[in-house]
C-alpha cells in the first residue's frame, strides 16, 4: 500500500524509549502536547534537538537505533508508527528528515490541526480499524501542509514527475469518479497549484485531460467493439447515457450514435 498504519497510541510516561516502537523499517512520528527535554539523532553536540509541547519529531527507519530522547520529565504525547511505498517520499516533502527531525507548525493553530488529526487516527483504530488508513491520509496530509520545514515541489519531485503520476492514476482509474481534489491529494498538493502545474505542463486543466483521456477510451470502443452505447458510457465513468453523450459530443462534435454510425457504416446500435 502506499500508506500502512502499524501501532498508534496516547502515552503519559517518563523516559519516553524510542526503541521500544521501532517495529522494522518503519517511521515513528511523535507529537508533544506536554513536557520537554533533547531529541538526540546522533553522538555528535550538532545533532541535540530542543523540544517541548505542541512540537513533534520524526524518526526514520535508519535513525532509530541511535535516536535518543532526554526528557525533563512525564512526557504527554501522542505517537504514530507507519510505512508504506510512499513514506519515505512524504516525510521528504515535510522537510522532517536526519539533520531536522522536529516538527514545527507554520502557525500556532496549525499544531492543534496536527494534534486533532492525531487524535482521530487514535480513535478510528480503536473503533473501526477499516477507516484507520483513511485517517492517516489525513495525518499525514497534515503533517505536510503544516510543516515550517515543507518543502516546494522543486526541492521534491519535479513538476513534470506530478503530472506524470497523476496521469499515471487517471488511466488506472478513469471508470471511476474521479474529481480534481482526488488528483492532488495523490500528489500531496494543493488543489489550485497542482492545477495549474497540470496546466503547464500538459497545456490543459486536469477536468478537461480527464474527460478527453475518457472520450478517447469511449471512441475506441465505439468504433471497435459492440457494447450498449450506455454501456461504453458506464465503462469510461459516465453512468448517466445523456451526460455520457453530452461530454462525448463536447469532444468530437457528434454523439456517440453518430460516432458509431459513421466509423461502423450503418451497424444497429442500441
Amino acid at each position: 500500500m502506499d500508506l500502512s498504519i502499524y501501532r498508534c497510541g496516547y502515552e503519559k510516561q517518563c523516559p519516553l524509549q524510542i526503541k521500544q516502537y521501532e517495529s522494522g523499517g518503519h517511521y515513528l512520528f511523535c507529537y508533544i502536547i506536554s513536557g520537554s527535554g533533547v531529541l538526540r539523532m546522533e553522538k555528535e553536540e550538532a545533532c541535540l534537538h530542543t523540544i517541548s509541547e505542541r512540537m513533534g519529531f520524526l524518526i526514520g527507519p535508519e535513525e532509530a537505533d541511535r535516536a535518543e530522547v532526554v526528557s525533563d520529565g512525564v512526557w504527554d504525547y501522542v505517537w504514530v508508527e507507519f510505512g508504506g511505498l510512499r513514506a519515505e517520499e512524504c516525510a521528504r516533502m515535510s522537510g522532517l528528515c536526519r539533520e531536522q527531525p522536529v516538527y514545527l507548525p507554520k502557525e500556532p493553530m496549525q499544531g492543534d490541526e496536527l494534534l486533532e488529526s492525531l487524535i482521530e487516527l487514535l480513535k478510528s483504530v480503536e473503533e473501526c480499524p477499516l477507516r484507520a488508513t483513511g485517517y492517516l491520509y489525513i495525518f499525514v496530509d497534515c503533517l505536510i501542509r503544516t510543516s515550517r520545514f515543507r518543502r516546494p515541489a522543486s526541492e521534491g519531485q519535479s513538476s513534470e514527475e506530478y503530472v506524470r503520476g497523476a496521469i499515471q492514476y487517471i488511466k488506472q482509474n478513469y471508470y471511476r469518479h474521479i474529481s480534481v481534489e482526488e488528483l492532488a491529494r495523490q500528489c500531496w498538493l494543493d488543489r489550485s497549484y497542482f492545477g495549474k502545474v497540470f496546466k503547464s505542463i500538459t497545456g490543459q486543466s486536469p477536468q478537461r485531460f480527464l474527460i478527453h483521456f475518457r472520450m478517447e477510451r469511449a471512441a475506441a470502443e465505439l468504433k471497435e467493439g459492440k457494447a450498449p452505447i450506455g454501456d461504453v458510457g458506464a465503462s469510461v465513468g459516465y453512468p448517466n447515457l445523456l451526460h455520457f453523450s453530452r461530454a462525448f459530443k463536447g469532444v468530437y462534435g457528434m454523439s456517440p450514435r453518430e460516432y458509431r454510425q459513421k466509423n461502423r457504416g450503418t451497424q444497429r446500435t442500441v
